[in-house]
Parts: C-alpha cells; sequence; structure tokens
C-alpha cells in the first residue's frame, strides 16, 4: 500500500478571478522511498504539499495516506491524522524559543499525549543523538546553530514515528555545507526506518540524491 497517494488532485483558489493551481495530479510515494519535486516558483509545490498532508481540501479529487481517503475525515480527525501519521518540516524551523532542543522534539508527543513517558523522551533523545545533538538536548534553539536547529525540527517531525514525512524547502535557509549535513540526515533516516520523504527543493544537487524526482509545471506533474 502506498504512503501516500493521489488521483485527479485539483486545486483552486476561489475570487473575482479564481487561480487554477493543481490541475489534477496523480503521483504515488510508497514507504522507503525519497522523492524531490522541483518547480519553479507558484508552479503548485507548496499548495500540492498542503493537500499531501491535510493542511488545505483539494478541490477535487482524492488524497490518501495508508489507503485511508482524507476526504471523509471531519477536521478532528484531519488533526489527528496529521500529528500521528504525517511529519512537517519546513523551510523555517518554527521551533519555540522558550523550549529547549529535547522539549521542541517531543512537542508532536505532548500534543498527541498530554505528557511524553519515558518510553517517549530515551526514544526522542536516541534520535536526537542519532542526528548528532546528544550533547544539547538542554539547549535552547537561540544556542543553536542553523543547521542544529533544522535537525532539531526533522527529530520533531519524526516524534511520532510517522509514515510520511513532507518537507518543504527544508534547507532553503542553510548554506551549502549545512544543506547537505541536514538533507544527508533525512537521507539516513529514510533508509534506516522506511518512512516515506517527500521534499520540495530549489536545489537540483540534493534532488538529484533522491530516488525519484517530479518535477511540478503549470500545475501539472511530470516525473523525470
Amino acid at each position: 500500500m502506498p504512503a501516500v497517494e493521489t488521483i485527479g488532485l485539483r486545486k483552486e483558489y476561489p475570487g473575482v478571478l479564481p487561480v487554477k493551481v493543481l490541475h489534477g495530479i496523480d503521483m504515488r510515494v510508497t514507504a522507503g522511498e525519497f522523492v524531490a519535486v522541483l518547480g519553479q516558483s507558484g508552479s503548485g509545490k507548496s499548495t500540492l504539499l498542503n493537500c499531501l498532508g491535510a493542511l488545505d481540501r483539494p478541490t477535487s479529487g482524492r488524497v490518501l495516506i495508508d489507503g485511508e481517503d482524507l476526504s471523509r475525515l471531519d477536521e478532528d480527525e484531519l488533526a489527528d491524522l496529521r500529528n500521528s501519521r504525517v511529519g512537517f518540516i519546513f523551510q523555517f524551523h518554527y521551533l519555540q524559543d522558550e523550549f529547549t532542543c529535547l522539549e521542541n522534539a517531543l512537542m508532536p508527543v505532548a500534543i498527541d499525549k498530554g505528557e511524553p513517558d519515558d518510553g517517549d523522551i530515551e526514544r526522542v533523545s536516541a534520535l536526537l543523538a542519532r542526528v548528532g545533538l546528544g550533547h544539547r538536548l538542554r539547549n535552547l534553539p537561540s544556542q543553536l546553530s542553523g543547521g542544529e536547529q533544522q535537525r532539531t525540527a526533522i527529530v520533531r517531525a519524526l516524534a511520532n514515528q510517522p509514515r510520511l514525512v513532507l518537507a518543504d524547502e527544508p534547507t532553503g535557509n542553510l548554506d551549502s555545507k549545512s544543506s547537505q549535513n541536514v538533507f544527508k540526515v533525512m537521507r539516513e533516516i529514510n533508509e534506516e526506518t522506511g518512512v516515506a520523504f517527500i521534499m520540495v527543493t530549489h536545489d537540483d544537487r540534493l534532488a538529484a540524491q533522491a530516488d525519484r524526482i517530479l518535477r511540478i509545471e503549470d500545475g501539472l506533474l511530470s516525473e523525470e
């Protein structure tokens, strides 16, 4: 079963002059795949990720995660799915300044359970150590470098052991060396855990290291 699949996905924003962004997208990403999505600004890349991650509802067509049709879920069920089965990594890390590296990474667990248990803390601490942050657990975001902040955000996306991680320009604010290091972390976690990754990027060099490259142009999807 695909980690995520779309069938005839269309997205249009209403207005005096409606804006048609996605024009019938069919795609399938299986568990363990790492897929890069390329396209010019305004081509629909972020809109596609928002629909895949249940942040936005498509105008028509279907999105299925683990075979479950998102159109059949109400808002509470979609919120639960976003927190438990989908991980998000954005261009900006969105860490909470008043919380430590470990507390930020545990945020999805805290939202789900109210209070992380010892097993959660041990598991997420091990993930932070895995990405080179074992010595930074008690540091605040202001005490971390840009690359360390983004690695914390990656672990946060994995905290609830999702089936799918959606990464929207995750290295866009980093220098080339930090970008490669952050990408390497995502790729290694993808290979070791079988979590599917879909990464939107403008970096052709990073995209070339993915399993597949998809390109969006004028709201249409093609595979390279």
